[in-house]
């Protein structure tokens, strides 16, 4: 028995894997992974994985990153964890004032958590609860975009729209307001993104008109709907929002869990339409994929309604028992510090242009619908017929043929349904891009096979 299969076996009979049906791993195996270095991660017998997707958008810097590292251990040495409640510390304030620094202007306030539905909740329940204190409980209502995801959590879940998601538990949500997405993958012949991305901007005019009155906030992601498919939009999209909301009273939570740190070609996705927002929440890359960590900001005003003496009963009470830990602190700091010193959103573009360059031949791919980019998120959609986009059914799982399939030539590459995506750490290099494409090019031509 190989050292695999030994860990599969222990594996299988005491876990349960999260988004997995666990009868799969009776023929697909679950790979365990004895160490890591950089892009590649490897298994008990050897062999060696790329991770094209950084562990699911985390890791931007490479695993065992020899800065983070040392960081961590560092302040493992000072001070391990300590509650936040009356209590602080030197890397939560450091924290605090580099993510003010380098966030949109106006957001001057953060309030940490333990992950991005965590953070969601936090700006929810954070809008819902300004407007009661600022007398006007009747804004207890939210908006969203059609195939969001903002976690699975029964509020994110809400407030979310991929039904993989949320169709089992429909019962335990709350009433939000769907709005149709700009999504540019349904756009007609001949419109651009803009055009598109200002067409599908009406519904969203409509609803906030029709419904100011009840409506605390609009919460979506910016750019790139990362869990429905990596579908994306024009910034022209989010700018108009921002005016709108501001015009109708209504909060606007833009959720760069995914995006945000470098991931879309700007340190944040909101920078490209020149917006801030109410609240911007941010976790995944915050630490470097080390450590669980979230963090909303928000604004001096928003905290002001807050402020107030004890008997108004106005304090926001809500806590993690983790929030703010100083190791997450540490890998946080130490990974602003890469970005800070190291010019990597000036590197990330050279490198999103070269994805673009080493995956353009897909686009000619008669079961690629389309090969669409947003600096390092790249995503190919296959579809059964090309020309009208219809897509494979999804019992058919071709994605994860392709998921297979690069596995064995030694690349992870996790699918969304039929979208093949690439989400690289930002050390990959231009061989590696090209070696990846070459994979997924392969892996689809395996996967559309009758």
């Amino acid at each position: 028995m190989s050292r695999n299969q030994d860990w599969m076996e222990r594996d299988v009979n005491v876990l349960w894997h999260p988004c997995t049906q666990m009868k799969d791993h009776e023929h697909i195996p679950v790979i365990p992974i004895k160490k890591a270095q950089g892009i590649w991660l490897e298994d008990f017998d050897g062999k060696r994985y790329l991770d094209g997707v950084s562990s699911w958008w985390t890791n931007i810097f490479g695993h065992c990153n020899p800065r983070i590292n040392q960081r961590i251990k560092d302040q493992v040495d000072q001070l391990e964890h300590l509650m936040l409640a009356g209590f602080t510390h030197q890397p939560v304030i450091e924290l605090s004032e580099r993510l003010v620094s380098i966030a949109p202007e106006g957001l001057e306030r953060v309030f940490y958590a333990d992950n991005g539905s965590s953070s969601i909740e936090v700006a929810l329940k954070m809008s819902f609860h300004y407007w009661l204190n600022s007398g006007r409980p009747e804004k207890k209502r939210f908006a969203t975009i059609t195939n969001g995801y903002h976690g699975e959590t029964v509020a994110t879940m809400s407030v979310g729209d991929v039904a993989v998601f949320t169709e089992t538990y429909k019962a335990m949500l709350f009433d939000c307001i769907k709005v149709p997405s700009p999504d540019c993958y349904h756009r007609e012949r001949g419109v651009s993104w803009e055009e598109h991305s200002r067409l599908m901007f009406e519904h969203m005019c409509s609803t906030l008109e029709q419904h100011q009155h009840e409506l605390a906030a609009v919460i979506l992601e910016p750019l790139v709907q990362g869990a429905g498919g990596m579908r994306m939009y024009h910034p022209i999209y989010l700018r108009l929002l921002r005016e709108a909301c501001d015009h109708y009273g209504v909060h606007l939570i833009v959720d760069e869990i995914a995006m945000g740190f470098g991931r879309t070609g700007t340190m944040f996705a909101c920078e490209q339409a020149k917006i801030s927002p109410d609240f911007l929440v941010l976790s995944k890359a915050l630490t470097g994929g080390y450590l669980p960590m979230a963090a909303v900001l928000t604004t001096n005003a928003i905290y002001q309604a807050f402020y107030a003496e004890y008997d108004q009963l106005k304090a926001f009470w809500h806590s993690h028992t983790y929030t703010g830990n100083p190791l997450a602190c540490a890998a946080a700091l130490a990974t602003l510090d890469i970005f800070q010193h190291d010019n990597i959103i000036e590197k990330n573009q050279v490198l999103a242009a070269h994805m673009q360059q080493a995956t353009a031949h897909l686009a000619d791919h008669p079961h690629v619908a389309e090969v669409r980019q947003t600096g390092m998120v790249l995503a190919i959609e296959m579809v059964k017929n090309k020309a009208n986009k219809t897509p494979f059914a999804w019992q058919e799982r071709r994605g994860m043929k392709v998921y297979q399939y690069a596995m064995e030539k030694g690349a992870l590459l996790r699918p969304l349904g039929n979208v093949v995506y690439f989400l690289p750490p930002y050390i990959i290099t231009p061989e590696q891009i090209n070696w990846l494409s070459q994979i997924a090019s392969e892996g689809i031509d395996y996967a559309v096979r009758d």
